[in-house]
């Protein structure tokens, strides 16, 4: 057996159900419920929840009525505070399983079922009420200079690419090659190019239905592709008339299938991105054998390419950008050939970042969308936050948040009214308990038009940075407090880290901070955590991760009660501010509150201290149901601190001082700021991917192996390692330093072989890059399968003659005792001869544990809808399954009930014998 601790339940577990199945299907399978006094370890299973068995692999199940619709976020399994992995969903949207390996039952508490931060299985148990004060709409900022929204002057043309489907490792089903091109037309030279991946939504419809999507690929008859490809068409076109050469490429392939992918299809995605960007290369060499709309439009540049990404599309294009830096393992992608193309600079639009790993080296621009109901926990701003310190810091990272946008309405055919297949509003809406920021209506509330605007004016303000060069539009984006009159009437707030900042004041730096506390930013503990879990609300800076929580993340909260109580944060060391302008702070408040003040000083090394001046900020618009705890971008004058003679270049101490009456506010990192955009080079830094090997345990022996990690690339960096316990999920971690060609990463597993009946148990590793490292696959590790034969089951009788107020007693048994807790389930079947045992013939308590209903009114007791689940604990051979009958005065023929074995749908066992017991009246 492997070498794990392994919780002993010795517990027979019946389930209920409201309604047993008719013909047994995949898709609409029963989901027991375990009896209000039913144990695994201390807790039941709450409704909805089993663990079945299947082909020797155990499974923990969920089933909900109303189908989860394809999404973008991933669909996970938690117990309490702890990932249990994400589970794989069945064709109907309403069953996930997610198997097992060796965790005990005893570790299934607190079950949860979660996607982008917001619970599935239940509402959550946030408090009423928007948290303090009333959204109101924020105030509109000053209009830039050059507003990027503004249509070019070149015509344009469109049209339809279709190439052979490609195939990628690990998927079964090839993948399309189909994309939409929208180019100037006329233009001469060559033009930079902007490619659009769009996210993970249904792949087909069936014409002329309100409802009926699939995630089918290809496409069953009667059924057409949604077009997800051609909801960029008007981004496209306002670049194209700006003299961009834009393609939007289509990846239902890839969404029919990533649900089997361990890092979500973010690699398959960036194969597709290089697959289309080689074949553009190709074109610009030879343009004779371009399609017709590539050569009508005017020639790509493929040395200024940004990519565009939706959602898991913007994890796609990040991983991208990646791969065409530092390349991945020829056995993890399916494209070949040298790269030939530069992305400077890539957009990612209410993004996954399942993997951790933002690229630090290439420019990026984030849309947060504020009532985002897909990916809502905003975990998009790590691609901000999780650059700083990775490499050289010069690569602008900028988040823009947009007041009241939803996930779905920055692509058209996901919008209801003008999409092609059925659509619909991702945030979702109670009528009897309307959202005060997000309901359609609100004041703070974007319509779709409005919406799909914004995102097109600052797609083209990155293009215009990124590709163009153009340092007047960068204001739009760094945080400088700028607005595109195109966007409006939306409001949209920004902030960003790389760029001319230098001297940062980072909390988890090694900080020491008084006055204030630092705290931890992942952390399910509420003494520690920066929010308490109870806040109505969440912030995206804080967006979960494998782990229970992530080592080294801090922000400074402060609390105050009257004003002028200092809190100061000092640095490991001494920053410099030499060479800036201003001190530029990312700080966020409780969302609707207002007046918020701060006066900023810094103290050099001399303990010279100056007050640099003072800094109001303003909650976000923000309800229970928003990640709207996100920081605002504040910078003030560094002229007082020159003028008084501050030694700026070993800057000791930065100090906030509340002037407000009382409030909260988060510190998460302060920059010495200057103008401009600097020249970005990418590092030559180590890339880590984690591989996955599938061993047999054997029959004897110890075995060790290792899990495999390639370590390729260039120079040295470092890395936080993650080793999960696989009983507990627990993580252990320790800080790495890699290079390429060597063993840095090095995690053995030891598997003893036996020939005792197990589960398989999967040893998982997660890395996440510190400083200079980049991490493609980021998870991985060794499969141990368990290679002896299933256990044989036999249900026999031990007393199936009995006396009223007696109790019949059947007996579950297998033919040798096993390492792993085994799981049966059996079915009350209705009687085929002569009169049934009755509701009101068994122990009323037994009925209302068992079937969660009470005896009246009287009923077979084949209709109490009874399905048992036997549990036969490690090392044991049986469990009984007992049926407390009671005495009455009434005289009565002797009654029966008839119990069978089934498999998962509760349907009888093909062989296995169906047993009767009889109840005679009393003498």
């Amino acid at each position: 057996m492997i070498r794990a601790r392994i919780c002993v339940t010795a517990v027979a577990v019946l389930a209920a159900l409201a309604g047993l199945p008719g013909p047994a299907q995949a898709d609409e399978q029963p989901y027991p419920l375990l009896p209000s006094n039913a144990t695994a370890d201390g807790d039941s299973l709450p409704p909805g929840w089993r663990i079945d068995e299947k082909g020797g692999k155990r499974e923990l199940v969920w089933r909900t009525p109303d189908a989860v619709p394809m999404g973008d976020a991933r669909v996970e399994f938690r117990a309490g505070d702890r990932l249990l992995g994400a589970p794989k969903p069945t064709r109907d949207g309403k069953t996930f399983r997610l198997a097992l390996g060796g965790t005990p039952p005893g570790q299934l508490t607190d079950l949860q079922v979660t996607a982008g931060g917001r619970r599935l299985d239940a509402a959550a148990d946030d408090p009423p009420g928007s948290g303090p004060g009333v959204a109101r709409v924020p105030a509109k900022a000053p209009a830039n200079g050059v507003d990027p929204g503004l249509p070019g002057s070149y015509r344009t043309v469109t049209g339809t690419y279709d190439l052979d489907p490609v195939r990628l490792p690990g998927f079964a089903t090839p993948v399309e090659m189909t994309a939409e091109v929208v180019a100037p037309k006329g233009a001469t030279g060559s033009r930079p190019l902007a490619l659009f991946l769009h996210g993970r939504h249904g792949t087909c419809y069936k014409p002329g239905s309100e409802d009926d999507v699939t995630g089918d690929w290809p496409c069953a008859k009667g059924y057409q592709p949604i077009p997800s490809h051609l909801g960029y068409l008007r981004d496209q076109q306002l670049l194209a008339s700006q003299g961009y050469v834009t393609v939007s490429i289509s990846a239902n392939g890839i969404n029919a299938q990533d649900w089997q992918a361990e890092d979500a299809g973010a690699q398959a995605r960036s194969t597709l991105v290089r697959e289309h960007l080689a074949r553009w290369a190709d074109w610009t060499a030879h343009r004779s054998s371009a399609p017709a709309v590539v050569r009508k439009a005017a020639k790509a540049d493929l040395s200024r390419v940004l990519l565009v990404g939706h959602s898991r599309g913007g994890e796609g294009v990040n991983r991208a950008a990646m791969d065409s830096l530092y390349p991945p393992p020829a056995a993890e992608d399916g494209h070949r050939g040298p790269v030939r193309w530069k992305i400077r600079g890539t957009v990612l639009i209410g993004p996954t970042i399942f993997g951790q790993n933002p690229v630090a080296d290439v420019p990026s621009v984030t849309l947060l969308p504020g009532c985002d109901g897909d990916v809502s926990d905003l975990q998009g701003e790590n691609y901000v936050d999780g650059t700083r310190g990775i490499s050289r810091g010069t690569a602008l990272h900028s988040a823009v948040y947009v007041v009241g946008a939803n996930h779905n309405y920055f692509n058209s055919e996901w919008t209801p009214g003008e999409a092609v297949a059925p659509a619909a509003d991702d945030f979702g809406t109670d009528p009897e308990d309307p959202d005060p920021v997000c309901t359609p209506g609100a004041a703070t509330r974007l319509t779709a038009a409005q919406q799909h605007k914004a995102g097109a004016t600052y797609i083209a303000a990155a293009a215009r940075l990124f590709l163009a060069g153009d340092d007047r539009v960068r204001p739009l984006l760094d945080g400088s407090g700028k607005r595109a009159p195109s966007a409006d009437p939306a409001r949209v707030l920004t902030h960003a880290v790389g760029g001319h900042r230098g001297g940062g004041f980072l909390p988890d730096g090694g900080a020491k901070v008084t006055g204030a506390r630092l705290c931890s930013a992942i952390d399910p503990d509420p003494a520690v955590a920066c929010l308490d879990p109870k806040t109505p609300g969440a912030s995206p800076h804080f967006a979960w991760w494998e782990t229970e929580q992530e080592t080294g993340r801090s922000a400074v909260r402060l609390k105050w009660s009257a004003p002028g109580s200092a809190a100061r944060v000092t640095p490991a060391r001494p920053v410099s501010l030499r060479g800036s302008q201003k001190l530029a702070l990312r700080v966020f408040v409780p969302p609707n509150t207002t007046g918020t003040k701060f006066d900023v000083s810094v103290t050099d090394s001399s303990r010279r201290k100056v007050t640099l001046g003072s800094v109001r900020v303003d909650g976000l618009p923000g309800s229970a149901s928003t990640s709207s705890y996100w920081a605002q971008e504040l910078r003030i004058p560094l002229t007082a601190a020159t003028r008084a003679g501050l030694d700026l270049k070993h800057v000791k101490s930065l100090e906030l001082t509340p002037r407000s009456r009382s409030g909260r506010a988060w510190l998460m990192d302060a920059w010495g700021w200057a103008p401009g955009t600097p020249a970005v080079k990418a590092a030559a830094l180590p890339r880590v991917d984690v591989g996955r090997t599938i061993v047999k345990e054997g029959d004897s022996g110890t075995r060790t192996y290792r899990i495999p990690v390639k370590i390729s690339g260039h120079g040295s960096g470092q890395v936080r390692v993650y080793v999960l316990d696989p009983d507990t999920g627990r993580a252990e971690q320790r800080l790495v330093t890699v290079r390429p060609g060597t063993k840095a990463i090095d995690v053995p597993v030891e598997v003893k072989g036996d020939t005792v009946y197990g589960y398989d148990v999967a040893h998982d590793i997660a890395v996440k890059a510190v400083h200079n490292a980049v991490v493609g696959k980021h998870r991985g590790g060794l499969t141990v399968e368990n290679d002896d034969p299933a256990p044989v089951f036999t249900l026999s009788p031990v007393a199936d003659r009995v006396t009223e107020g007696e109790t019949l007693t059947w007996r579950l048994s297998v033919d040798a005792p096993t390492a792993v807790n085994l799981w049966q389930p059996v079915r009350v079947l209705p009687v085929t001869e002569g009169a049934e045992l009755s509701t009101h013939d068994v122990d009323p308590q037994w009925l209302a544990d068992w079937a969660g209903d009470g005896p009246d009114p009287e009923r077979p007791l084949s209709d109490a809808s009874l399905w048992v689940w036997l549990n036969i604990p490690p090392g044991e051979t049986s469990a009984d399954f007992i049926v407390p009958t009671v005495r009455d005065q009434v005289a009565e023929p002797a009654e029966s009930m008839r119990l069978a074995m089934t498999d998962d749908n509760a349907e009888p066992l093909p062989g296995a014998p169906v047993l009767t017991g009889t109840v005679l009246d009393t003498p």
